[in-house]
């Protein structure tokens, strides 16, 4: 899938705001959409937080792992 219905890019949020951030754009997905997220390390903690709050409701694959810039689409199912 090349298309996104949002795009996150962490980097630009202070670290106090980006998981909200992150979630709320999830949130505003339609199933079936997906939203791109960027980052500067690898939220893979972030992942066990989608799995805590959406079991089953997500998908999650790398697009770009580093070392600098990691993309990850994540969709909503």
């Amino acid at each position: 899938m090349s298309s996104f219905a949002a795009t996150v890019n962490a980097t630009e949020y202070p670290p106090h705001l980006k998981h909200k951030v992150i979630f709320e754009t999830f949130d505003k997905l339609s199933p079936g959409e997906a939203m791109l997220l960027i980052n500067d390390h690898d939220p893979v903690p972030l992942r066990y937080q989608f799995e805590s709050s959406n079991p089953g409701r997500f998908d999650w694959s790398y697009i770009q792992q580093g070392p600098a810039v990691y993309q990850v689409r994540i969709g909503k199912i």
